[in-house]
């Protein structure tokens, strides 16, 4: 089930901000702004999910959990980047 949940987080990540911006404080408690999660919403969803992830879990910014932010990071881009490349290719 767990594996379920996270292929529908990395397939939908705006539809389960929006999930958790209504149904749950998740975000809230890891942001204390708005501007911050609705950025996130538009350039980096992933990003966002996982750095309220481990706010949330209490897991300090140090360490392995800073390579788990960087390769959602590197996700969020690889998204931007393979339309481009896709494209670019077609035409």
């Amino acid at each position: 089930m767990p594996c379920i949940l996270a292929f529908l987080v990395l397939a939908f990540p705006r539809v389960t901000l929006v999930l958790m911006f209504f149904f749950s404080s998740y975000l809230q408690r890891a942001y204390h702004t708005i501007l911050v999660p609705l950025l996130g919403f538009f350039f980096l969803p992933i990003t966002t999910i996982v750095y309220a992830w481990l706010m949330n879990t209490h897991r300090p910014l140090e360490g392995v959990w800073v390579f788990v932010l960087i390769v959602a990071v590197l996700v969020d881009a690889g998204s931007f980047g393979g339309g481009w490349s896709g494209r670019r290719r077609q035409g």
